[in-house]
């Protein structure tokens, strides 16, 4: 497939994988609903913006910021030991950094058809301090109605392939469940750094790819 066909095919198999990791979460006894609920509906803008954008302009600024951004994160992740004691306490301006980071999460669901956990789970453990699983259960329950508005999107003007999505879905939701059930066994540390070399790897990916994208 072509950059633009993969994201958006891409961002299909995001939604059902979201629910079911947010419901693994939630019989894990982490269910942070209402954090969630500033960071989707940012990501619901989002996610609209950056399918437009997908199909419309340059993909170049944007992908630079987006990967700055991934690596920063990334990198602080290293050196972040997350407190899994912390309590998400909200005010005015924490509501509104985190509409800010949905909408940052959805523009880049909307163009690179990636989950979003790679901006909202680094930001969230680095800058606002949170539990490591507190932050994922964020990100899986704000990430659904961004990426599902979204597909709608793609869906609608066929940019997306319904077949790959759906099997790729299908895969998602097996493997979801145990995901979870491991991320629950680890240390703060060990999940810390994991996801650090992800958001690493992932930045690290679309560098290598930029001379091929158009």
């Amino acid at each position: 497939m072509d950059q633009r066909r993969a994201s958006a095919t891409s961002l299909l198999a995001i939604t059902p994988a979201a629910i079911i990791g947010a419901i693994s979460y939630g019989v894990g006894g982490v269910f942070a609903w209402l954090p969630a609920v500033f960071v989707a509906a940012g990501s619901i803008t989002g996610a609209q913006l950056g399918a437009w954008i997908l199909k419309r302009i340059p993909l170049e600024p944007l992908r630079w910021s987006f990967i700055a951004f991934v690596l920063l994160s990334g990198a602080m992740l290293f050196i972040t030991v997350p407190n899994r004691d912390a309590l998400f306490e909200l005010s005015a301006t924490t509501a509104a950094l985190l509409i800010v980071l949905g909408l940052f999460m959805g523009i880049a669901a909307g163009l690179f058809g990636i989950g979003g956990g790679v901006i909202v789970v680094p930001a969230l453990m680095v800058f606002l301090g949170q539990s490591d699983l507190v932050a994922k259960s964020v990100s899986l329950l704000a990430i659904a109605p961004g990426s599902l508005s979204g597909s709608l999107y793609h869906l609608r003007f066929k940019t997306a392939s319904i077949r790959d999505g759906v099997w790729v879905s299908l895969g998602t939701g097996l493997s979801t469940p145990a995901g979870a059930s491991v991320a629950f066994s680890l240390s703060p540390q060990t999940a810390a750094l994991l996801f650090g070399a992800l958001t690493v790897l992932v930045a690290s990916s679309l560098v290598l790819r930029l001379p091929k994208r158009t």
